[in-house]
């Protein structure tokens, strides 16, 4: 065959000079060849027989090796020849880093490329912002990013990518506005990151106007953007709108696409959603059901309630499909278990998993679990257990001390306390947010930043007397610091959630009857999901919270969760 590579190595031989720059040129290119063509020992042989390889030869032969230690080891040997790189064999040797990874060499190459005047070049920058937001390191790709004098679209779509990728939505969206407003095309990288951070946020004006600039460019109906629409949607909460995208690409979506469908409707728990693309995925489209198919599953029948059936499709995940279990599924099982009853049981199957060993997820599903159930020596040993493996997790304490203080064991509760200041450990800060006109508003408990503020305490004072009088009655607790009635009464009412509501309610500009969207950072408290049970009532209003946990749909007085999460 004319494309063998060792037939153009041959004539290669027979028609150039040794030693001339065109025989090394051709010599290069046959290395690339070799590379290509899976014939790795024929190119380090050839390499190896080059007198004088340039940084052309370097790069291509490191480029071989990508992603392996090897390229790593090649890259030394270059500068020891010495030879030094361009900004090509820095961007390959960046991106083994990040793959590997290897951070501190990584951080050398970005030294390197400093004293070489090469960070600002288009390839080296995209490189390190990718390098860095690899190792979780975003603040750095962004310092990288922000000091790049002339930015292109690739440069624009590594850090939007990378700041998404690492849980600084507000950032990434940012940057896609800067990409958008300077003249450059989009990607379907750069607009599927865009609505990626838009999901994190549960921002769906924002959701809307990328998807309709992804209309407009074009893009709208790429694998990978469409995958992120459906995925956006959902976590939007808005499974319908999802539906609707996931329907108009079915055929041509991979297990990705099917995935994050049934991921959407597993959220709301709504499991004969999930059930019937399950059905559709195997039998009509011939795909073949992953981990992540079984975790969208087992979280749906989770959510539902229906702990015998997370169960049935764990073990069938494991006899009929021969798929190992994550770490992630045990966990989904672990808090199925436990929100039933099944504690011991729960625990058990913690402690003895194949291949995995409990982590801070697991023994917070079964210490919030045991304290919903009142078992206070499983509260205790829970508790520790988390304590171990981070003693900086308030969840640890709070949650004990919250199950103690409701059966009186306020000793405890003090121990709990005295212990949290020894370690200096601090309850983690609740924020929500909720998007009004395509601005996303964010509170903290008792905030009173907001230009608004004024109007915001007297529609949440006014909602709060008015459910009151409908048989609202405060739940205490959550409520760590022992203080009066009142001061406890205002510290509840002033909760984020609570907040955010009554900042929709004022600020409200949407179509009549339209539902109120807010999404917390942590689990929803237990007294302002009784209140919004209530205030769903007074609004006449559906309202949605997206906890960390999952969603909770509150209508006429109650919510799709059933009280439990």
């Amino acid at each position: 065959m004319e494309s063998d590579p060792r037939r153009i190595h041959a004539r290669v031989i027979k028609t150039y000079n040794a030693g001339t720059s065109e025989f090394r040129f051709q010599l290069n290119n046959l290395i690339t060849l070799y590379i290509n063509s899976h014939l790795l020992p024929n190119a380090v042989r050839l390499f190896q027989q080059i007198k004088s390889p340039n940084v052309v030869s370097w790069t291509t032969f490191i480029s071989g090796h990508s992603n392996t230690p090897a390229a790593l080891s090649h890259f030394v040997s270059m500068l020891r020849h010495p030879t030094l790189p361009n900004q090509r064999t820095l961007a390959i040797v960046l991106k083994t880093c990040a793959s590997l990874p290897a951070l501190s060499f990584g951080l050398q190459l970005h030294a390197l490329s400093i004293k070489l005047s090469l960070t600002i070049e288009p390839f080296t920058a995209s490189a390190l912002i990718h390098f860095y937001s690899k190792t979780h390191l975003p603040n750095n790709a962004q310092k990288v990013f922000d000091e790049i004098p002339d930015r292109d679209a690739v440069c624009f779509s590594s850090v939007i990518v990378g700041l998404a990728q690492n849980s600084k939505p507000i950032d990434a969206l940012s940057y896609f506005a800067e990409m958008r407003a300077s003249g450059f095309d989009s990607t379907d990288y750069s607009v599927s990151a865009a609505l990626r951070a838009s999901a994190e946020l549960a921002a769906l004006e924002q959701s809307k106007m990328i998807h309709t600039h992804s209309v407009v460019t074009g893009l709208d109906s790429n694998v990978i953007v469409g995958t992120a629409l459906v995925d956006g949607y959902g976590k939007c909460g808005m499974v319908n709108d999802a539906r609707l995208v996931f329907n108009e690409l079915v055929s041509v979506l991979n297990l990705i696409g099917w995935n994050a469908m049934m991921s959407s409707y597993a959220q709301q728990g709504d499991k004969d959603s999930v059930m019937e693309l399950f059905s559709s995925m195997e039998h009509h489209q011939g795909l073949v059901p992953d981990q992540y198919t079984f975790l969208s599953i087992m979280t749906a029948f989770c959510n539902a309630g229906l702990v015998d059936e997370t169960e049935r499709w764990f073990r069938k995940m494991e006899s009929e499909y021969k798929l190992e279990p994550w770490i992630e599924h045990y966990t989904c099982l672990v808090g199925a278990m436990g929100r039933s009853g099944r504690l011991q049981e729960a625990k058990k199957i913690a402690l003895t998993m194949q291949n995995h060993k409990p982590d801070a997820a697991m023994w917070r599903a079964l210490l919030s679990t045991s304290a919903h159930h009142g078992d206070i020596e499983m509260v205790k040993e829970m508790s520790q257990r988390l304590q171990e493996i981070d003693p900086q997790d308030d969840s640890a304490y709070v949650i004990a001390a919250n199950a103690f203080s409701s059966v009186g064991k306020l000793e405890e509760v003090k121990t709990v306390r005295k212990l949290m200041r020894e370690r200096r450990v601090k309850k983690e800060g609740g924020l929500s947010w909720i998007e009004v006109c395509g601005q996303v508003h964010v509170f903290l408990a008792g905030d009173r930043r907001h230009e608004q503020t004024n109007e915001i305490y007297r529609k949440l004072w006014e909602l709060m007397e008015k459910i009151v009088k409908l048989g609202y009655v405060p739940v205490w607790d959550d409520m760590l610091h022992e203080v009066g009635k009142e001061e406890k009464i205002e510290a509840l009412w002033n909760h984020s959630e609570k907040l955010a509501l009554a900042f929709g309610l004022v600020a409200d500009v949407g179509p009549r009857g339209k539902a109120l969207r807010i999404v917390k950072n942590l689990r929803i408290c237990r007294d302002c999901h009784e209140a919004f049970k209530y205030i769903s009532r007074v609004v006449e209003r559906e309202i949605i919270v997206r906890d960390v946990n999952r969603y909770h749909r509150f209508f006429d007085g109650g919510c799709n969760c059933g009280d439990h999460w």
